[in-house]
This record gives structure tokens, sequence and C-alpha cells, in this order.
């Protein structure tokens, strides 16, 4: 997406949480990191990759998965093998991004933008399994049929009506094609 659709994407963000959750959507370089405020910086910060609108919605996931004691922690405090992970590493890899994922999926589709399954393992060629992308998009009817929690359904109102985009519905999401 252009770079005004990320700036808007920053500027929903920011006007959503900043107020009740003291955490604020930031532009970085390199790799996508969560930092809790310090004293440095007032506001919680979700950092996401180059200016990538997909990159931000993955990272806005990760934190809306995460609880209150683990948005003190830097990265959530969850360990993380970068690229080149073994086909072991990259299935656990897969379990702890299925919600995440689900999420970044109904994510874009409140924004208009299409989804791509990220398995974040370009060096082993190791690709988003079948079987995951079959969890994702169970996790997806999920949360469709049975609601969306809090922080979620907030930033999934808010998308749709800043993009212009219809509430998204079970009907939206599909494996075929993906």
């Amino acid at each position: 997406m252009s770079e005004p659709c990320v700036n808007k994407l920053m500027t929903l963000f920011d006007e959503l949480f900043k107020p009740r959750f003291n955490t604020v959507l930031v532009r970085g370089d390199d790799e996508p990191i969560y930092l809790p405020a310090d004293e440095q910086h007032p506001h919680h910060r979700v950092v996401f990759a180059h200016g990538f609108f997909a990159s931000a919605l993955h990272e806005i996931a990760h934190w809306c998965v995460a609880g209150a004691a683990r948005r003190e922690l830097v990265d959530f405090g969850y360990w993380y093998k970068p690229d080149g992970r073994t086909a072991d590493e990259q299935a656990e890899f897969e379990k702890v991004e299925v919600k995440p994922q689900a999420l970044e999926w109904i994510f874009s589709q409140s924004a208009g933008l299409k989804f791509n399954f990220s398995a974040d393992n370009l060096s082993s060629e190791i690709g988003a399994s079948p079987e995951f992308k079959q969890r994702v998009w169970q996790q997806v009817q999920d949360y469709l049929h049975n609601g969306l929690p809090e922080r979620p359904q907030m930033l999934v109102q808010t998308l749709s009506a800043g993009f212009n985009q219809p509430l998204p519905g079970p009907e939206h999401f599909s494996l075929e094609g993906k």
C-alpha cells in the first residue's frame, strides 16, 4: 500500500489505542519489535519493518494477542529464532503464529489489503504448510463466529470505516487461491 495509507493506518491506530493503552505504531527500519514504555519513551511502541503496511498489521496482531503482563516486556518476552529454522523449529513457530496470523488476515480484509501467510523462514525454503493455513483459516472462522477480543474488534471497526471497507464476515475468507 502507498505511503499515505501507511500514514493513515498509523494515525488510526494511535488515535484508537494511545489514549487507553498508551501504545503507538512506529515505522521502523529493519526488524520489527515491540518496546514497552521506558524512561526515554512515554508510550509503548509497536515498531513495524520498512514502513510496510502488512508488517504493521502483523505486529499489531501480535500486540492484540499479548496480555497485559506480556505488553510490559520487550517483544512480549517471546522467543524468536530468525530465518533458517529447521522443520521442527518451523512447526513450533507455526503453533504460536496461528492467532496472530488469523487476526492479521481479518485486519487485512478490514483495510482492503490482500493477506499472505507468512512462514518467515525464507532461507530454509520452508513455506507455510497446508496444515498451518487450515489452522489459521479455522481460527479466523472461530473469531468471526464467536467474537473478537476487545482490542482486535475495536481495530476491525476502525479499519473498515477508515478504509471504506465492509466489516469482514466468514464469507470473506477462503483458502482457495491462498
